[in-house]
């Protein structure tokens, strides 16, 4: 079972050189839950190691480029397999927000939705309890994520959202398996950075596949 052996806070960007490897677990904090007007405040990475690197990111200059060159060049590596839990908002706000369309996409909401269909508990602490055996804590939810100083409980709670990703992908994967749902989970996966652009230009709700 993974445990936080230790956080990294950067202040706009990734350090030049971080390398968190082929598999790496990614979530934002945000000041709401609407991509297109509220600001992203944190960004938290984990490549699985117990140790998470979160990025402060700075409130954004009218007119001023996107920031975080080293944090959009790794979110847009074909190489480099994105994690997330409810990829669809994290991928629009990245994608307003920095510019970057994030690829390839791994997210276990959507597998979980795939493959537990006996249940409508998706969230992560679900998963994690359900899975792992792991109770995490969702105090700091709606926290002040704008906050210039972050506390440690705030530090503490984003780490944990990326803790257990990895751990829960190769549960997922095994049950995809399973299933024979392996090949129409990576089909969603592809489309979530179209989802993300539909979202952001006005088809939040609308489904654009029915009659």
């Amino acid at each position: 079972m993974p445990t936080l052996k230790k956080m990294e806070l950067h202040r706009g960007d990734l350090p030049a050189g971080v390398d968190l490897g082929p598999v790496v677990a990614i979530d934002t904090e945000t000041m709401g839950l609407n991509p297109a007007r509220d600001r992203l405040c944190l960004v938290q990475l984990s490549g699985g190691d117990g140790v998470c690197h979160l990025v402060q990111m700075p409130v954004p200059t009218a007119g001023a480029a996107p920031g975080a060159p080293n944090l959009a060049r790794m979110l847009a590596d074909p190489a480099v397999l994105k994690l997330f839990h409810f990829a669809r908002f994290d991928v629009a706000v990245l994608r307003h927000r920095l510019g970057v369309r994030v690829a390839p996409i791994y997210c276990t909401k959507i597998a979980s939705r795939l493959v537990r269909t006996f249940t409508d508990k998706h969230g992560l602490k679900d998963l994690c309890r359900e899975l792992l055996g792991v109770d995490l804590s969702k105090q700091q939810q709606s926290s002040d994520w704008g906050a210039p100083e972050l506390t440690q409980e705030q530090l503490r709670y984003a780490a944990s959202d990326v803790l257990y990703l990895h751990e829960l992908k190769e549960r997922f994967d095994a049950m995809l398996a399973r299933e024979g749902r392996t090949e129409l989970a990576a089909a969603c996966f592809g489309f979530l950075p179209t989802r993300a652009e539909l979202d952001l230009a006005g088809w939040p709700e609308i489904d654009i596949f029915e009659h």
